[in-house]
């Protein structure tokens, strides 16, 4: 997920600030040089913690039982872990990688995928973010970053989903923490185990990898300030029409949380709130329209529309039962 302020790094997770250095009288686009130590270590970090959070049978209190406990279940559960650490890190950095080349491709200075451990679980992840300098790209150019990032992480996530959809056991007492499911793993459910309840898929190492790419696509594309769906409505509608399709999808967002008791959105909405509902100004935004040549075309404006219907497929909306 691209930010469009130098070194901003936007939802779902909050993060500091890491400004882009830059070097005077050099062109805009080679001011900086990526770090690459931080990338690394969070990576790996990262690839430790979602290993764990399937090797640890998703059990939080785990390590309070002693070292032998914790080896034994490792040595039971390694297998599961490494599969769960492979799918999820697959998706996160394809959807990542999207942005980043997109922006490579645009020349828009951009940092290395940031990934974000979690060691608690059974996800082990936040998610990833790139931080971009943002302002320097046009409408066009800033679609193309916005759009590559979910459409390449479902390159990946659906065949994770398919494949969880497939291998995942049947749990017909129900699991204390029920999911639930977004309607592309009810749809992937009736074709590939047609009569299978989907709420009776236990969520083990595939299907809750591609359970957490959908959940993280899904929350991307919400139509707010600097996420990936806020690029493509800005984009689309250009700054009044997406602010305002910004303060509409906010207040719809308050009123399901408040009318259904989904209190656990409560901390998304104040990030967001914190963070500024409206996209910032794009470059050449002070420009007239007929000369600043950043105009969608038929074939972005058709792709941009289809792409807000993502959410739609993959965001499950009453996330997790306990």
């Amino acid at each position: 997920m691209p930010s469009s302020r130098p070194g901003y790094l936007p939802l779902p997770v909050v993060r500091g600030y890491h400004p882009l250095p830059t070097v005077e009288n050099e062109p805009v686009h080679f001011r900086h040089r990526r770090r690459v130590k931080l990338p690394a270590i969070l990576f790996g970090l990262t690839c430790l913690c979602t290993f764990w959070a399937q090797a640890s049978g998703g059990d939080p209190t785990l390590p309070f039982y002693g070292p032998v406990a914790v080896a034994e279940k490792i040595a039971a559960r390694w297998q599961d872990g490494l599969v769960y650490m492979v799918a999820i890190i697959s998706i996160l950095l394809s959807h990542e990688m999207g942005h980043f080349v997109a922006a490579l491709y645009h020349r828009i200075p951009t940092s290395l995928p940031m990934f974000i451990p979690m060691p608690v679980p059974p996800v082990g992840t936040m998610g990833a973010v790139i931080a971009m300098h943002g302002s320097h790209a046009d409408r066009r150019q800033l679609f193309d970053i916005g759009v590559a990032g979910p459409l390449a992480g479902l390159v990946v996530a659906v065949p994770v989903v398919a494949l969880g959809v497939m291998y995942a056991p049947l749990d017909f007492d129900r699991q204390r923490i029920v999911f639930d499911q977004p309607l592309i793993v009810e749809w992937l459910a009736a074709w590939l185990r047609p009569g299978v309840d989907p709420e009776s898929l236990k969520l083990e190492t595939w299907l809750l990898a591609g359970w957490v790419g959908m959940l993280v696509t899904g929350l991307n594309m919400m139509p707010l300030s600097q996420l990936d769906g806020g690029h493509i409505v800005y984009a689309l509608l250009g700054r009044r029409w997406a602010h305002r399709a910004a303060e509409a999808f906010l207040f719809a967002a308050v009123a399901f949380v408040a009318a259904t008791d989904r209190w656990m959105w409560s901390l998304m909405l104040v990030l967001v709130l914190l963070m500024g509902i409206y996209h910032p100004p794009t470059a050449k935004e002070h420009l007239h329209p007929l000369v600043r040549h950043d105009h969608l075309g038929p074939v972005r404006t058709a792709i941009g529309w289809l792409s807000l219907l993502i959410p739609v497929v993959c965001f499950p909306p009453f996330a997790i039962d306990i």
